[in-house]
């Protein structure tokens, strides 16, 4: 609600301004909007953006190749050391202590309580790619410092994504935008709605069952914990696709497009596919930015492999700081790897083998996701544990009937007639009344589902 009356405010006055008038608005909105989470971060957003400001100014203003690479490596190492002290300094400090302890060497971690900034992954590795996208010379370096800042802090997408490349979204920075149209301004209103459904109606419902049954991990039975699992697999979609959807909805408002950040992932037949599918702007910048400089698939199968894991690895590390990330992302890489090895990252041709390889995939990402859930590997474990071994317990039908089953149909749903219809958003090409009725249909289940505890979303810790 908050969002709402803080987009309606900067809305109403937005298209009355001119070009630079918006673009000093939209800085002054996005800090504002940062603020409101914990206002002491935006020192650090602006440090950030300052640093990369200049390096920028600097990689544009010189041709001699020392001196590139001196101040792209400032970038890096000023936004890695500002990103590793906030988000992993906890991390790196306990998992020292442990390892010293279990060799029988005494030794203190310094004691500092480090809170992490919102949003910090995201506009860090954003910021990260325009001081690379200048030194390979893929882009001139902004001239002005607000409009990089804008760049940086640009408020749809500021602490959840999508991660924007500097390539597309500092043109519409830069220049002049369009006013929205009539067909325009209605995909704007159907991505907030669908990414409103995503939200309330999928994720907060299945988090109610993924919560408690996590929460009983150890006594859960085998039926329970299966769909606590299969509940977290559509809470962190509708989540986070949901998040996404609403981010592109109110930036083609402001008369500025996106990236689409999720296609439909788990109707993918291969991991390899969802990867090209879920959490887009993450995959393309790992793979841009990081598998590709290490060589990526042209120094051979061996390397390969070595470049899939490293890169999933620290794929896993970027969602967290705790070890579980770190297995999660390991085992994206393993199972990039074994389809590499065996060709299963080519899809079928027969549809029999095309629904098996659906299923096999949707349940290799849900293992992972275990993981990913999990508290700590002690709770993946008992997770794991009574799944393997059928562990008795009672079935929750009710959770089933009035949870589980609709969210796992709705979700179906949004995602099959998506790819039945071929657009993005589908919605303003259906007949007007079944708009209406979709419409109606969809805000009758906000509101119904919308009257328990909030929650949170889960990428916002990230």
């Amino acid at each position: 609600m908050q969002f709402a009356v803080f987009f309606a405010a900067v809305l109403a006055l937005y298209w009355r301004l001119g070009f630079r008038s918006q673009n000093r608005m939209l800085l002054v909105a996005s800090y504002f909007f940062y603020g409101m989470w914990d206002w002491r971060f935006m020192g650090l957003m602006a440090l950030s953006t300052s640093i990369d400001f200049l390096c920028g100014l600097g990689l544009g203003s010189t041709d001699d190749p020392g001196r590139r690479k001196r101040l792209l490596w400032t970038s890096m190492t000023a936004n890695l050391v500002i990103l590793g002290f906030f988000k992993y300094w906890g991390f790196f400090t306990d998992s020292l202590d442990g390892l010293l302890s279990s060799m029988g060497v005494a030794w203190l971690a310094p004691s500092m309580e480090v809170v992490l900034p919102v949003g910090i992954s995201f506009y860090t590795f954003q910021s990260m790619s325009y001081a690379i996208d200048v030194y390979r010379r893929e882009l001139e370096p902004i001239k002005s410092l607000p409009d990089f800042a804008l760049f940086v802090s640009y408020f749809p997408q500021l602490v959840a994504g999508p991660i924007e490349r500097a390539t597309h979204l500092v043109p519409q920075i830069v220049r002049p935008r369009v006013r929205p149209n009539a067909a325009q301004t209605s995909e704007a209103i159907a991505l907030i709605g669908i990414g409103l459904v995503k939200k309330v109606v999928l994720a907060d419902t299945a988090a109610v069952v993924a919560n408690d049954v996590f929460g009983r991990s150890g006594e859960a039975g085998f039926v329970e914990l299966m769909i606590g699992v299969y509940c977290f697999a559509i809470q962190i979609y509708g989540d986070f696709s949901g998040y996404s959807d609403m981010a592109r909805g109110t930036s083609r408002l402001l008369g500025i497009d996106l990236m689409q950040n999720f296609r439909q992932p788990y109707l993918s037949l291969s991991i390899t596919e969802f990867w090209r599918r879920w959490h887009i702007s993450l995959s393309q910048w790992l793979r841009d930015y990081l598998y590709i400089p290490l060589g990526g698939n042209r120094k051979g199968p061996r390397r390969t492999y070595i470049n899939l894991g490293v890169t999933m690895v620290l794929g896993g590390l970027w969602h967290g700081a705790a070890w579980t990330f770190v297995v999660w992302g390991a085992l994206q890489g393993l199972f990039l790897m074994v389809e590499r090895a065996f060709g299963f990252d080519r899809a079928p041709s027969s549809s029999g083998a095309r629904a098996l390889r659906l299923l096999l995939t949707f349940h290799l990402t849900c293992f992972a996701w275990i993981f990913f859930r999990a508290d700590d590997f002690g709770q993946a474990a008992e997770v794991i544990e009574g799944i393997v071994t059928f562990r008795a317990g009672p079935i929750p039908m009710l959770d089933i009937a009035n949870m589980f089953v609709p969210a796992l149909l709705l979700m179906i749903a949004i995602d099959r007639v998506q790819v039945w219809l071929g657009d993005d958003p589908a919605l303003p090409r259906l007949h007007p009344r079944i708009q209406g009725a979709v419409y109606g249909f969809g805000a009758v289940a906000v509101l119904l589902a919308s009257g328990g505890q909030p929650v949170p979303f889960i990428y916002f810790q990230f």
